[in-house]
């Protein structure tokens, strides 16, 4: 009987230490996921401090004509904060899309002359500087310093886009147009280097979204505020 009282009392104890195990258990995880959750708000934070924009690298060398038929090089660009995107005017898909997105950064920034668009041309041997003229008559561009951008070789723009600014452009389904090209759009500081806003995670995104994507929505109300930060830098 002595005994059976001393197996009875053993089990009580361990079922006593069990409890405050488990209790101490989770309460070192409630606090644990506090921890962790104060660490994600503070990257938060960080990512939005407004001077806290990524740099990358810097621009390559460039030197197109514009519609006006004027030479336009990276230089010209210097000193200025600017918008670079990839298109050709034959696009029957997203280019339109862009560009509309873009003439709300050109009417923002209207009249700034610190601030400038580069359009380069995917298709510079149909994108000639008659037909970049009347494109950019037909979408009202009128900012002084946006060029619609293009040249003579194909490949020297697939380099500068696909290695020099890491957006792809390239052939495509005839469906888009018979070519392929990136929604994105790059922000370049006063000194020529691509620079970006960080995400949530403390990432930098490097790229802007022209466009909604899927369950993302574009990002000009941030490439708009961005472009402020540089201009003020």
């Amino acid at each position: 009987m002595k005994k059976k009282y001393s197996y009875i009392g053993v089990s009580f104890i361990i079922l006593l230490f069990g409890i405050y195990v488990v209790r101490n258990l989770d309460r070192r995880v409630n606090e644990d996921d506090l921890i962790q959750d104060d660490r994600l708000n503070r990257v938060d934070k960080k990512s939005n401090n407004v001077n806290n924009l990524f740099k990358f690298n810097k621009v390559p060398d460039f030197e197109f004509i514009n519609q006006n038929g004027i030479t336009i090089t990276n230089n010209d660009y210097e000193g200025k904060v600017y918008v670079v995107e990839f298109f050709f005017t034959s696009c029957p898909t997203i280019c339109p899309l862009m560009n509309e997105q873009m003439l709300t950064i050109q009417q923002e920034f209207k009249g700034n002359h610190d601030f400038g668009i580069a359009s380069i041309s995917i298709t510079p041997d149909i994108d000639t500087q008659e037909v970049m003229k009347s494109y950019a008559e037909n979408y009202n561009i009128t900012h002084k310093n946006w060029h619609l951008l293009t040249c003579k070789s194909q490949e020297l723009v697939y380099n500068l886009s696909n290695k020099g600014f890491k957006l792809y452009a390239g052939k495509g389904d005839q469906n888009h147009g018979g070519f392929e090209h990136s929604g994105l759009f790059a922000l370049v500081d006063r000194k020529g280097y691509i620079r970006s806003r960080k995400d949530q995670f403390g990432n930098p995104i490097m790229y802007y979204r022209a466009l909604k994507e899927q369950t993302f929505p574009d990002q000009i109300k941030e490439l708009k505020e961005d472009i402020k930060i540089l201009l003020n830098e």
